[in-house]
């Protein structure tokens, strides 16, 4: 059987004139998009960049940068805050208390809420996505428990090197270098991250927690704790309401879109302020390690499963592989200060993955584009 190449970009230059529409893009649009429903599998275009695609990485990395910059700006913003003392030692504590209890959770029903079932009718993405941020996790996980770390930390530090940043950064780049036709994929692998993934790191922490010596009891507080849990409670409210078939009314959707829109600002805020506020210096081996698991590891293993195991048409796979090679996002440090576990490793993390995500994110759109 002969395989085509399929081009689904009309050039392989990125403007940046769009920028402003995609990341003004509102939930609501994101969320009532008829869904999208994968077909046969296609050949994607060789892993091997040309030199012309290296030519084109200036272009590329212009509107990379203009979308990564904000994050820079609010954890800047937090650590100048810190640093000149404009806030106190407690404030990174309180601000991501806030973002724990009040922001995040509206935000993870909001986009539950607003997603309609049939949107998530693609399971062959879920497996390559979820597959390659499963396997990440739990050989992190793995290693570090190998390593006497505690299931708590081990528990984040997986997080660490499979959350990718895929709300804040990873849903504008792909209507940027794809266009809207890859708002799907990117809100799926949204949900998989900061819903399914997220949720599966938290039971792991509240087992570490438990301190009984019957595995009875141990249950039952954990049940306890997770049924308290707002960041789970949340999104499992949500998609009830969905599968309901009923719709948030428009006062209280707009509450939830203000609570919402505040939680990747003020957790970034917050991981500056700890920045700030630390003057030690961490592990620079393991933070050495998680990056690299997750800018080259966790891409590498989507890559795979999407193209060769999966088979997903173009599209998918480029958004599975551009997603997945994405940053760390600020999940793991607001689990790491809730939790009161050292975020030192977790904070660097985030940091110098999205500062080298500049570079790996540009190389993987040369290829794929």
């Amino acid at each position: 059987m002969i395989r085509q190449r399929v081009s689904l970009a009309p050039s392989r230059r990125l403007t940046v004139a769009i920028l402003p529409k995609c990341l003004t893009f509102s939930m609501r649009s994101i969320l009532t998009l008829s869904p999208f429903r994968t077909q046969s599998s296609c050949l994607m275009p060789s892993p091997v960049p040309s030199l012309q695609a290296f030519a084109s990485l200036p272009s590329l990395l212009t509107p990379l940068f203009t979308i990564i910059l904000p994050v820079f700006g609010l954890i800047f913003a937090g650590y100048a805050c810190r640093k000149l003392n404009k806030l106190g030692p407690s404030a990174a504590s309180e601000l991501n208390r806030f973002v724990v209890y009040l922001a995040l959770p509206a935000l993870l029903f909001d986009i539950m809420a607003k997603t309609p079932w049939s949107m998530l009718d693609q399971p062959a993405f879920i497996a390559a996505f979820g597959i390659g941020s499963a396997v990440i996790f739990l050989l992190t996980l793995a290693v570090r428990l190998m390593q006497s770390r505690h299931l708590a930390d081990a528990s984040i530090d997986g997080l660490n090197a499979a959350y990718p940043n895929t709300g804040f950064v990873g849903i504008p780049l792909c209507l940027l270098a794809f266009g809207k036709e890859s708002l799907a994929p990117a809100v799926i692998a949204t949900i998989l991250t900061v819903c399914v993934l997220f949720a599966v790191a938290i039971v792991l922490i509240e087992l570490g927690l438990q301190t009984e010596k019957h595995i009875g009891a141990t249950l039952l507080q954990v049940g306890k704790s997770l049924a308290k849990n707002p960041l789970l409670v949340a999104p499992v409210a949500g998609a009830l309401l969905s599968g309901s078939g009923a719709r948030v009314p428009e006062g209280a959707e707009a509450l939830l879109k203000l609570l919402g829109g505040a939680a990747s600002p003020c957790a970034l805020v917050a991981l500056g302020l700890f920045l700030g506020a630390k003057g030690e210096a961490h592990n620079v081996k393991t933070t050495s390690a998680l990056v690299a698991l997750k800018l080259l590891a966790q891409p590498l293993l989507t890559w795979w499963l999407a193209l060769h195991l999966f088979g997903l048409p173009p599209l998918w796979a480029k958004s599975a592989v551009i997603l997945s090679a994405l940053p760390t996002g600020t999940g793991p440090f607001m689990l790491a200060e809730f939790y009161r576990r050292d975020g030192g490793v977790t904070s660097s993390t985030i940091l110098f993955s999205t500062v080298i995500s500049l570079v790996t994110v540009t190389f993987c759109l040369t290829v794929l584009l």
